[in-house]
């Protein structure tokens, strides 16, 4: 009898597994009919996997708790496959992952692991806006399609079935470039150690050469304005699941146009126009999201250290630290609440223009500042959002021709924010007397929107804001707020 109790609770289980979309859990799925059942110890039999016609068997094991032989009790084995299935989710090479224990007797299961492989070969045409976000564009440069790029990206993901990505980037219009990027994340047997590459070539003939009021100055010319290449190597060791170190070197070299030194003697600094640095940075990630494409739960810290010039052929002296945490809590009925925080510092603040940081770099910005660079050499900043999820829902079609596009998973989520925000300024700003406008004081954007979460991991943003400056308006961004 306790037997069949103890496999009508797992095959339930299961069940109610089976009902979540885009890899992800529509409630908390916890075994609570097992609770019914005594306390058990269940041995982990046999794993088996379907579904993975290119991936390696070895990629999804990686990261798996559980492996042939190891027990685990009755009471925990739910909360345990959860991980373990957002774990292989976020290897962002499935659309669907499905983790079921089947009772082989009293005290063992084998795992029947399934998965939808993604399609993985992209030929991306390019036709994308050369400038920080859409509202940039749209606002302050009155949507000039002549501001666009073009070209073709082509992306090989899972390369030899190993979870390896490789792009190529020909790119023209208003910036040339040129993209060869190799990543390895599982160089060695046991699967911690990995290798990446870049090599970068791009020619612009369109240049942002200073900032007026915290908006980018552009010139646009028929040769071209800089040229800019760069090798890089990064090294990366993921000792557990959920922690990654990386260590990087990168040598770049760059030469602009002599009427860019004129418009702004400061770009290269002392009127150069030549630059060329060597640099080595480091980063610790402690990722603990359940999804990574639209988290709704868990954390993630980031330490990011980078220290330009080695005493080589450096022309430039920097230190840079940018320390980052997001928190993620799921306070149930549909409701979510998440939390960034950021902290950026960099000397010696004297810099050459071309190594300026600021809020609305590196896809950290204020929501409602978004048209503006507020550059300094410090800065903090916070951002909170409560979201009511009010759709979600996934489809199968099974008239697809490929099986890769066969799944569409649709959320729905609307949502309330507010940012903060702090940027020293820099001295030679201040002694010019420009760009200080929002600088040097505390900056506050609050509003609401709409998220929609698609195939893909696509994020749509539709966000009205508020600022403290009595600024407000509509935003589009297609990526996750954080």
């Amino acid at each position: 009898m306790r037997l069949a109790i103890l496999a009508i609770s797992i095959l339930l289980g299961t069940a109610a597994w089976s009902q979540n979309t885009n890899g992800r859990k529509g409630k908390e799925v916890v075994y609570n009919e097992l609770d019914t059942v005594e306390y058990q110890l269940l041995e982990v039999n046999r794993i088996l996997i379907v579904g993975n016609k290119t991936t390696l068997d070895r990629i999804i094991q990686r990261e798996l708790s559980l492996k042939p032989g190891d027990t685990i009790s009755n009471k925990n084995i739910s909360q345990v496959l959860l991980r373990d299935k957002n774990k292989i989710y976020n290897l962002r090479l499935f659309n669907t992952v499905e983790i079921r224990p089947i009772l082989l007797s009293l005290n063992k299961v084998d795992l029947l692991i399934e998965v939808t492989e993604r399609w993985y070969t992209f030929p991306v045409p390019i036709f994308e806006l050369s400038d920080r976000n859409f509202n940039e564009w749209w606002q302050t440069y009155d949507h000039d399609l002549g501001r666009v790029n073009y070209g073709l990206r082509l992306y090989q993901y899972n390369f030899r079935g190993r979870n390896e990505t490789l792009r190529f980037t020909g790119q023209f219009g208003f910036s040339r470039r040129f993209d060869i990027a190799y990543s390895i994340p599982n160089l060695d047997r046991n699967q911690k150690q990995g290798l990446s590459f870049l090599f970068s070539y791009a020619q612009p003939k369109n240049l942002s050469y200073f900032t007026q009021d915290h908006k980018l100055l552009f010139l646009k010319s028929r040769n071209v304005l800089r040229t800019n290449s760069l090798v890089a190597i990064n090294y990366s060791y993921r000792k557990s699941f959920y922690e990654t170190h990386n260590v990087g070197l990168e040598y770049r070299y760059s030469v602009i146009a002599d009427t860019i030194a004129l418009l702004n003697p400061n770009y290269y600094g002392n009127g150069e126009t030549k630059q060329q640095y060597e640099a080595i940075s480091y980063s610790f990630n402690s990722d603990h999201r359940d999804v990574m494409a639209y988290p709704l739960n868990g954390h993630q810290s980031n330490i990011f250290l980078k220290k330009i010039g080695l005493g080589f052929s450096s022309e430039v002296d920097q230190f840079e630290v940018n320390l980052t945490h997001a928190r993620y809590l799921d306070l149930k009925n549909g409701y979510y609440f998440s939390n960034f925080s950021s902290a950026y510092l960099s000397t010696p603040q004297s810099q050459p223009y071309s190594l300026y940081n600021a809020i609305g770099y590196r896809r950290q910005f204020l929501r409602g500042y978004e048209i503006f660079l507020i550059e300094g050499s410090r800065f903090i900043m916070n951002k909170s959002t409560l979201k009511k999820r009010i759709f979600t829902r996934g489809w199968h079609f099974t008239n697809m021709p490929h099986e890769q596009f066969s799944y569409f998973p649709l959320s729905i989520y609307i949502k309330g924010y507010v940012d903060v925000g702090y940027v020293e300024n820099f001295s030679r700003y201040q002694e010019l007397l420009i760009n200080n406008s929002l600088s040097n004081r505390f900056l506050i954007g609050a509003g609401g929107g709409i998220d929609v979460v698609t195939f893909y991991d696509m994020v749509l943003r539709f966000e009205y804001s508020f600022t403290r400056e009595g600024k407000h308006g509509f935003f589009f961004n297609i990526k996750k707020e954080f």
